[in-house]
């Protein structure tokens, strides 16, 4: 056992549960009850291979199934335990991730996702809806939301997805350096082919930028929508081909301006 993963079983020990009423979702975010398959309270955990309905076309990868990760984010090769964010760049698995940190649903809500239709096309969603962070606290609650939609009505393969955010009141679990929610090694988010095509979020894994009032909160830019908090990223011909509105966020060469980190892992 891992001094990293020995300590954060110790601070579980010695947890105290505090329980908080969860709040209704805010216009970002889609009717959190098309999704309805609950992923058991866990910490670091993540489900089986589920099917998400559809195929899709990522960067030349066909890919119909995916891993959904408590510590929200979803791989296509396989589940990630990892709880403490690393860089999302080109050498990382392929994965979608709308807020990479510790999330712990031992207390207050749990992490649901599955197929449904929405504005008549098929979606396979995850929600994270006013969920803690390690180790079981709910001082502090998140509510965000991953939407992957079939687009095959413009051309086999393609898919559109979008990361909804309707609050980010805390960005670090205990395990990872931070203390009440706030500080340590701070939340990631963007995605990767995980094979040298990738974007990650300015903000990620700086300390205070994702949260709500924050320069860079989540809740208070777009892009391809006109909603605050909305993010969509459209995948054509199997690459992602956004134009980002507003200007204030920047997609520039995909990939190209990444930030490089040690890698982080639990054992």
């Amino acid at each position: 056992m891992s001094q990293r993963t020995f300590a954060k079983l110790a601070l579980a020990s010695a947890a105290i549960c505090i329980l908080a009423a969860p709040a209704a979702e805010a216009a970002a975010i889609h009717d959190s009850g098309l999704f309805t398959t609950v992923l058991p309270a866990n910490d670091d955990g993540s489900t089986a291979s589920v099917g998400i309905g559809f195929s899709i076309d990522f960067y030349g990868s066909s890919l119909s199934s995916l891993f959904v990760n408590n510590n929200g984010n979803v791989t296509f090769s396989g589940p990630l335990r990892t709880f403490t964010p690393f860089g999302i760049t080109g050498v990382s698995t392929p994965m979608l991730a709308p807020f990479f940190a510790d999330v712990d649903t031992r207390a207050g809500n749990t992490v649901t996702y599955g197929t449904n239709v929405l504005g008549g096309k098929n979606v396979f969603g995850v929600n994270w809806i006013d969920v803690g962070y390690f180790v079981t606290h709910t001082d502090k609650l998140n509510s965000f939301q991953l939407i992957i939609t079939d687009r095959s009505d413009i051309a086999a393969g393609d898919f559109d997805f979008e990361f909804n955010y309707d609050k980010i009141e805390w960005e670090t679990g205990d395990a990872s350096g931070g203390s009440g929610g706030l500080g340590g090694v701070s939340a990631a988010a963007g995605w990767t082919n995980g094979a040298g095509t990738y974007y990650e979020f300015p903000g990620s894994r700086t300390n205070g930028a994702f949260l709500d009032g924050g320069p860079d909160a989540l809740i208070a830019s777009r892009l391809n929508s006109t909603v605050d908090g909305q993010y969509i990223f459209r995948v054509r011909n199997g690459a992602v081909v956004s134009v980002p509105e507003p200007a204030t966020l920047v997609l520039l060469g995909l990939g190209l301006l990444g930030v490089t980190v040690t890698r982080r892992r639990a054992s």
